[in-house]
Parts: structure tokens; sequence; C-alpha cells
């Protein structure tokens, strides 16, 4: 299956830069939907470019690995009919017709994929209705189509499923008229709508729909169904606004190295004042979720940055408790500081060691009573930290040494009883 990419506008509201290259949220608008119709089954792109930026969208795409064809559209102040027209003699059979400055979600476009025609939305909750192209729908088919109607029923997404007999209508317009719009060819033919609601699509037109689209989804990458108590009401309460300030100047290997360096500061300062190393701790618990945040939002996911990540929070664990056991502990209640620190990995290595032999996230099928994961120990610790002119650090480890094991314990029970 082929896509038809349209990228010869001049993109004259954001100064002549070229749009389908603009980053938003650590990628290219273009990498964002020609990556997720690679993985989808799209195997080659038709980009319809302009002579200003043919070399540089030739350059991007080479480098990344797509398979694609440019073909330039010398007169780009003929439309974007005209430009559509251009791609007749290069596709076949059905095929998929997007513009080079629309995003979409990886959920929106599996699902148009499975469709046909104008792919609609009737509850557009991420796009300006009054700037929006709106569709007016009479027996499933398109009979008007426009920014300036005022009775429509739903909202043109820019994605479409068309197949070559369109271009017989697109042909007879371009011979009609000088310019031909897209938005002509679709309602002379007619076009059969479908409709998908709901899902975050949006047309980058300006330098304040980047920043809003760069919100979304980095709002969107919050890891949503393994985050503990702690990491749903706090933590990811603050990582995104981290997050935004940060995905456009580094990638996750380098969130997630700042994630460490501070969790080691926070251990080190034990020996300094436990109640700041309490609160530092607290704040590499909320920056450990950076890097995912980023990975997600920039589509940058990897086995080895997920690997890394969690590696090095075992690290950061074992270092702080163990500072905290040196500069608190004496005598036997190291017994219980050693019980804390292999609770603590225990459930680590529970959860993981269930993924590895089932496939699937612990947390997908169970739901623990005992607490205990990774943000609620931290938040924990970082309590009793700060209680610690008051109250002796020996009841923490006693605390911690009994929740997480009762915690594997649980869970073991639980895989056991469930068979899964």
């Amino acid at each position: 299956m082929k896509a038809v990419v349209l990228c010869s506008g001049l993109a004259t509201r954001m100064g002549g830069t070229i749009k389908p290259l603009i980053k938003v949220a650590g990628r290219e608008i273009i990498y964002r939907t020609l990556k997720i119709l690679q993985d989808n089954g799209v195997d080659e792109f038709i980009i319809i470019a302009n002579k200003i930026n043919k070399n540089a969208l030739t350059k991007f795409l080479e480098e990344n690995g797509f398979k694609f064809k440019i073909v330039v559209n010398e007169q780009p102040e003929r439309g974007s009919g005209y430009s559509f027209y251009l791609s007749k003699d290069f596709v076949n059979g059905r095929f998929v017709l997007i513009m080079g400055d629309h995003i979409f979600e990886e959920d929106f476009i599996r699902n148009a994929l499975k469709l046909d025609g104008l792919i609609c939305d009737c509850d557009s909750k991420f796009v300006n209705v009054e700037e929006a192209t709106k569709v007016l729908v009479k027996n499933g088919r398109v009979t008007d189509i426009g920014k300036h109607l005022n009775n429509f029923t739903c909202i043109d997404t820019g994605f479409f499923i068309l197949t070559k007999d369109i271009f017989t209508i697109a042909e007879k317009l371009i011979k009609e008229k000088k310019v031909v719009e897209l938005s002509e060819i679709i309602k002379e033919a007619k076009v059969n709508v479908n409709t998908l609601n709901g899902y975050f699509w949006m047309d980058i037109d300006t330098p304040e729909d980047v920043k809003r689209a760069k919100k979304i989804i980095v709002r969107k990458s919050v890891k949503k169904g393994e985050d503990g108590f702690i990491s749903r009401h706090l933590n990811r309460k603050i990582s995104p606004l981290i997050s935004e300030k940060l995905i456009d100047r580094i990638d996750p290997i380098h969130a997630t190295i700042m994630s460490f360096l501070v969790g080691i500061l926070s251990s080190l300062v034990v020996f300094y004042s436990i109640p700041l190393s309490g609160i530092i701790y607290q704040i590499s618990s909320i920056l450990d979720g950076v890097d995912g945040e980023i990975a997600r939002a920039a589509m940058k996911t990897s086995k080895t940055g997920g690997w890394l990540d969690s590696t090095l929070d075992r690290y950061v664990d074992f270092l702080f408790l163990t500072c905290l056991a040196v500069n608190s502990l004496v005598n036997y209640e190291w017994i219980l500081a050693l019980f804390a620190i292999f609770g603590s990995f225990m459930i680590s290595y529970t959860t993981e060691r269930y993924r590895a032999e089932f496939k699937e996230s612990f947390y997908k099928r169970h739901r623990p009573v005992v607490f205990g994961k990774r943000d609620e120990r931290i938040f924990l610790i970082m309590l009793f930290c700060l209680l610690s002119p008051w109250v002796d650090i020996f009841y923490l480890f006693v605390v911690i040494a009994i929740v997480t094991n009762l915690r594997v314990v649980e869970s073991i029970l639980r895989v056991i009883l469930l068979k899964r």
C-alpha cells in the first residue's frame, strides 16, 4: 500500500519554515506520521514537494530509511488539488492521502487504515473548530466541505483512503480551472465519509499549534496502568511539566542519567542531612518518569533504554538504603536493613520475571492489595526521613522490611492461585 503526502505548501504562517520538518515533541511532523504508517503496512511514500523544500525532504527521508519518491510541484500556487493530481502516475489501487503538516496518534491511523474515503471526526477535542475544515455529509458522502460552513456534520481530519478513480474527477477540474483545492475534488467526487471520534490529531499551522501539540503529546505519553499510587497522584502531575521543557533538548538516555545522578546525590546527602536526602530521593523518583515520557512522546523507545533505566534504579535504591543504614543503624538492626533491601529488590524481580515468563505486565492481570511499588516506597522513605529528628530511622526499616516482603508473598499467592 502506498501513501501520498502533500508537502508543497509554502508555510506562510510559519515564516516559510519547512513545516513537515518542524519538530513537535522531539520528532519531526512528517516522521511521526510516516513511521506509524510504515509500521502498519504502508510500504512506499509519494511525497509532493516544492522546489524549495525538495532537497531537505529528500535528505531527511533518506537518513531515516523511508522508501519514497519525490514529485516536485513546480506550481504550488495552483492549489492543493493540483498537488494531489501530480501523484496520479505513482499510485494504484487503494492508497492513503495525508497532509504533510498533520499529526495523528497511532490508534487513529491504525483504525483509519481499516476504513475508506474521508476520515472525519464528530468529537474534535484537540482542534479549533472555527479554524477547521468542516464537512456536510448526506447519505454517507460529502455534499459540501470547507472552513466557511455554518451547517456541518463533522470535521475533516486530513486523512483519506482513496482509489485511483478519483483522479478522473481531479483531471476534469484541473482542465477547467487554474487553481484547484483538494476540497473541491473531494466535494465533486462525493467521497465516502467514515468517522473516528475523539482521537488526537492536529493540523500544525502556527507556532502556537506546535506548543499545544507538544503539550498534548507529552501528556498522552504518561504511562498508565502500571504506576503506583504516588506516581498517579503526585509524580505524574509534575514529570510531564519537566518533560515538556526538555523533550526538544535531550534524548531519553540523558534523562535516565539525570535521574540516576540525582538518586546518587540523595544517597550521599544522607551523611549530611537525612531530611534533605529524603527530599532529593523523592525528586529522583519524579525525574525517573521523564525518560519514559520523552521516549514515548518522541517515538524513541527502545528495549535497551528500558533495561538501563530499570538497572540504574536498582543501584540507586540499594545505595540509598545502604547509606541510610550505615548512618543510622547499629548491631542487630542491620538484619532488618538486609530484609528491607532484599524485599525492595524482590518486588522488582518478581514483576520482571512475570513479564519474561508470561509476556505481559504483572499489573495487567493483578491488582495487589499491599502497597510497595518503587514510587510508593520512595515516598514512604521520604516521610520517615523528614520525621527523622523525632522518629528513629530503625522503624523505617521495620516498615519497609514487612511491607515489601508481604507484597512479594501476595504476588506469589496471586500467581499460584490464578495459575498466571
